[in-house]
């Protein structure tokens, strides 16, 4: 797993590193690595300068560093203007960016060359910066992506927060140099959108402890339940789906989907779509007496419920196994929820468990993802364009992300049965959801264009485990 710092765990580290290293440079590492991002954005541009947007703090310091470091390390001279958007900035660095050449230009100036530098260098702003921009700033930023000059910023896009997801108006970064570790606005949608591509520069201060973490790669990996000479359909999990309706039968077609499509060793269906899904998928087990479907190792509820059903929930939750509560099973919930369960809300529904508007989970998905797991006992897996899957200890890991395509109506009745398949196979909660997300991600991913879920688990989530496996 990836570590994501928050601002405050980052100005925790630097202080123990600059204990450890009175007079240490972190500054002269961190310029270097923005001045060889800017030199590459350079390459076929010669003849165009670098415009500096520069704030007060030690952003700037890593900018105009880095700044005046361009002409050696391109071998050539570089035109360079200097912005100070408070009139005032890092001195040491500001000296160093004149004596390569640089001018001091105003919020005028700064405007129209905004518009026709080779790069734009954001150093406006830290990790202590404010939400927004100022008014001129703002204008500048506004000129620089309608001219479409890249934009590379030290650190964090000038007017997002680090530990927000909100896209507040901020530089639209072609690349974010970052150090230490990723913060959650560089990674979580919409903010991410725009930080570009993120560089995470090793800078020798260590990461520090964290709660929160992005999936990786090798993650899902390990991870998933690979089956092995002894698997048999039992072993590789039984898992038991009580989903759709008369109104809603497409709900438990496309979690049958899913949990088949993700290597479930056995699917056994126990809802009012019986026929459809037999008709659709000869391989599951579904019994004619829905209340008597046979063992299973984990429940999928709540898929194309109309409504709230406590006596249908609370029949599935005796079996004491873990049931991934999805949909309509969300609304009411008891009490007590057998151990290891995953709800799996979007936005709107997280808001109606607890009592507060869409909005309000929107701007802080963390803290009220961690509010229902705290509350509830169960992990939540918060679905949207980031998905956050929350611990009761209130542990965080974000699932890879997937395409926009896969925003469609049907795709969380799929990823409740991607993720009750590797529930039943033996994943704790936590991971069962992130994995979950991610491999939807990643077979949508493989199925660009817009895609029905259905596809997306048929085709594309057999390609996207096959295509993890490490070759032997």
């Amino acid at each position: 797993m990836e570590p994501i710092i928050t601002a405050a765990g980052i100005r925790a580290a630097e202080a123990d590193w600059f204990s450890a290293h009175p007079g240490g440079d972190l500054m002269g590492r961190a310029a270097d690595a923005v001045a060889r991002t800017v030199a590459e954005l350079l390459v076929g541009r010669e003849s165009w300068g670098v415009l500096v947007v520069a704030g007060p703090g030690n952003n700037a310091g890593d900018a105009l560093f880095a700044a005046a470091e361009l002409p050696e390390l391109l071998g050539r001279s570089v035109p360079l203007w200097v912005w100070p958007v408070a009139e005032r900035t890092h001195p040491d660095a500001l000296a160093a960016a004149l004596q390569a050449g640089a001018v001091v230009v105003d919020a005028g100036a700064a405007l129209t060359l905004a518009t026709g530098v080779g790069v734009l260098i954001d150093g406006l702003a830290g990790l202590g910066g404010r939400a927004g921009l100022p008014d001129a700033a703002a204008a500048v930023a506004r000129a620089a992506a309608q001219a479409r000059v890249p934009v590379v910023s030290v650190d964090l896009p000038s007017g997002l927060v680090a530990d927000a997801v909100i896209a507040h108006d901020s530089f639209a970064a072609e690349v974010t140099v970052t150090f230490i570790g990723r913060k959650l606005a560089q990674v979580a949608q919409p903010a991410a959108s725009a930080c570009g591509r993120v560089t995470l520069v090793d800078i020798g201060v260590p990461v520090t402890v964290t709660d929160v973490w992005r999936i990786t790669e090798e993650d899902v990996r390990s991870w998933y339940p690979w089956p092995g000479p002894r698997s048999d359909k039992y072993s590789r999990g039984v898992v038991g789906l009580d989903t759709g309706s008369p109104a809603y039968p497409g709900a438990a077609l496309l979690g049958v989907d899913g949990a088949l499509h993700t290597g479930a060793g056995m699917v056994r269906y126990a809802g009012p779509a019986r026929e459809r899904v037999l008709a659709t998928f000869p391989s599951v087990v579904a019994p004619l007496d829905p209340q008597a479907p046979g063992r299973v190792q984990a429940w999928v509820c709540g898929s194309g419920w109309p409504g709230p059903d406590p006596d249908r929930l609370a029949r599935r939750l005796r079996d004491g196994v873990p049931t991934v509560v999805d949909a309509g099973a969300l609304t009411d919930l008891p009490d007590r929820l057998p151990p290891g369960c995953l709800l799996t809300p979007h936005a709107g529904e997280l808001a109606r468990l607890l009592d507060v508007q869409r909005s309000a989970v929107e701007e802080d998905p963390v803290h009220h993802a961690r509010e229902a797991a705290r509350r509830t006992g169960a992990t939540v897996l918060l679905k949207g364009a980031t998905q956050y899957c929350v611990r009761p200890d209130g542990a965080v890991m974000l699932a890879e992300p997937g395409p926009a395509w896969s925003a469609t109506a049907g795709s969380g009745d799929t990823l409740a049965g991607i993720a009750g398949a590797l529930l039943a196979a033996g994943l704790d909660a936590w991971r069962a959801g992130a994995v979950a997300a991610s491999l939807q991600a990643r077979a949508a991913a493989i199925l660009p264009g817009p895609r029905t879920p259905s596809e997306v688990a048929s085709h594309g989530l057999p390609d996207a485990i096959i295509a993890l496996r490490a070759p032997d």
